[in-house]
Order: structure tokens, then sequence, then C-alpha cells
């Protein structure tokens, strides 16, 4: 775990001594169970995580819809105004009145998300999505569930006609706008997708291990009245620098779950503008 691996072999002042920072294998850990499946490391740290953050989630919605009635309580009201908060700033922008179907997934998408985040200020642990086979698994969903929207309502052939070759462009320049198009259309918008919310989470949790390995490093009380004082107080420092960035953290891990969440909407926004 992060916290207890942030006990280091030597300590600030002690001769020969020199910080040695974390490195991003600390997000690779030891599977317990090895699983004999392709592209999977077995059950490890990040699957109780995970598990962790789908019962939070539904543990959260089950007490917010519990004895739902007209006039709502303060517990139903705090539920409203999330779900009020993703409908008029995420669904109706992106989609307007005609994906308002969509809403309850995109509520569930963003408070999932921002669960599986929050994993990573438990003390010792990871975001969930600080590896990015959760990240690309969500991004699949998301290209996947466009697809079928677009192709519901639009036609196979159509979606994909009007993907690879758009209007207005002069016939012999689709050599080279086709290949352009299908690239981006078909494997760039999940990978960005993936990528944006993986290396935030996997960038602010790095940081985050620096601050508790450096103030784990300056910690020396055995370095003498003198110089254990001056460690001590550089700890010190470090905490502080440890707990504020803990704070700017979770209003990333927001923003992040926030962002997803809109760009899934504007994707399937864009699936159900090409249907018409």
């Amino acid at each position: 775990m992060r916290t207890l691996a942030a006990e280091p072999d030597c300590r600030l002042f002690d001769p020969g001594c020199e910080f040695k920072p974390p490195s991003p294998a600390m997000f690779s850990p030891e599977p317990w169970i090895p699983l004999n499946i392709p592209w999977s490391n077995g059950i490890d740290l990040y699957t109780p995580l995970l598990i962790v953050a789908v019962l939070v989630t539904i543990g959260v919605w089950a007490w917010f819809s519990r004895n739902a009635r007209l006039v709502p309580s303060r517990r139903q009201s705090l539920a409203e105004i999330l779900v009020q908060f993703i409908r008029d700033n995420v669904a109706r922008p992106t989609m307007g009145k005609k994906g308002d179907f969509l809403i309850p997934f995109l509520v569930s998408l963003f408070t999932f998300i921002l669960f599986m985040n929050l994993t990573g200020i438990i003390p010792g642990m990871f975001p969930v999505n600080s590896n990015i086979a959760f990240p690309a698994v969500l991004a699949l969903v998301i290209f996947i569930m466009r697809f079928y929207l677009a192709v519901k309502y639009q036609g196979g052939w159509q979606y994909i006609k009007g993907q690879i070759f758009p209007p207005g462009v002069p016939a012999p320049l689709y050599v080279l706008v086709t290949p352009i198009k299908f690239v981006s259309s078909f494997l760039v918008y999940p990978f960005t997708h993936t990528l944006r919310l993986f290396a935030t989470m996997f960038a602010g949790s790095l940081v985050l291990a620096v601050f508790a390995y450096g103030g784990a490093y300056m910690m020396n009380w055995a370095a003498g009245p003198a110089l254990g004082a001056l460690s001590t107080a550089f700890a010190g420092i470090a905490l502080a620098a440890y707990v504020g960035f803990v704070l700017f953290e979770v209003l990333i891990m927001l923003i992040q779950a926030f962002v997803f969440t809109l760009l899934s909407s504007l994707y399937f926004g864009q699936a159900l503008e090409e249907a018409h």
C-alpha cells in the first residue's frame, strides 16, 4: 500500500542516504489470485476497490430513492439536485430534450466514476481509474452505446457512411478524408476518452505518493535534537502539502467525473443528431 510503502530504508540526514521517489510500478500491485485470462492481472488491490465503488454507488442511490414521495424529503432533495444538475448542465446542452431518456444512465455514470476516483483518498490506496483498464472499459461501453443509438435511429450503413464520407467534400479528397475520419471516429474518440480520465487520476495519485514518501523520508528523530527537530519541521511541511493536495485532488476527481460524463453525453448527442 502507498502509505506503508512510504517507509524508506534511510532518512534525511542519514550518511549516504538520498530520497528515492515512488515509481509508477506502484500502480501494478502483485495479484492476490492470478487468473488465466488474456489482458487480466487477476484479482489484486484494484478488485476490492472496484467492489467498494460499486456497492457505495448502489447504496447511495438506494438511500436517496428510499420512501420517495411527491413532496421530497431532504434526502430526496439532494438526489433531485444532482439529477437536475446533470440534466441542465450535461444532457440538455448536448442532446436536447430528445436525450432525456439517457439522464438516469448519465447520473449513474457520474456517481460511479466519482466513487471510483475517490478510492484514491483512502490512505494507502489508489483511484480505481488510475489503472487504464477501468477507464478503457467505460469508454468502450460509451462507444458501443453511441454506435447502437446511431444505428437504431439512422441505420447501420447510413451512420458509417456519414462518419467516413462526410457530405460536402469533393469526391477525390475522400482518398485522404475517409481514412482520417475512420481513425478519428472509431479509434481516436474512445482512446482519448480513456486517456483523459486515466492520466489525470494516475498523475494525481503519483503526486500524492511523492508527498507521502517525502514526508516519511524527512522524519528522522534519531538524527539528534537539532537535526531531529529540523526534520520534523520538514516532515510537517510535507504533511501540510499532502493534505492540501488531497483537497485539490478531490476537486479534480469531481471535475474528471463531470468531464467524462459530459463527453459521453456529447457523443450520444452527436449520434442522435446524425439520426436527423
